[in-house]
């Protein structure tokens, strides 16, 4: 029997997977962890976004009326 590893999904996201999921730019992602808005971690010299920050990060955006 052959494992699938395609439908495993990382955990941990690098900025440059951030921006392919969320449709942000790198700029922009930047510079919303500086601001402290998204959270990010370091591994090393890996800047690393949680899936769960990223949702938390997208869900707080304002809503457009």
């Amino acid at each position: 029997m052959e494992m699938q590893t395609s439908s495993i999904q990382p955990e941990g996201l690098s900025v440059l997977e951030a921006c392919k999921v969320s449709g942000l730019g790198r700029t922009t992602v930047y510079e919303a962890i500086s601001d402290g808005r998204l959270k990010a971690r370091k591994f090393g010299k890996r800047t690393i976004i949680l899936r769960g920050d990223l949702q938390d990060f997208l869900t707080a955006l304002p809503v457009l009326k």
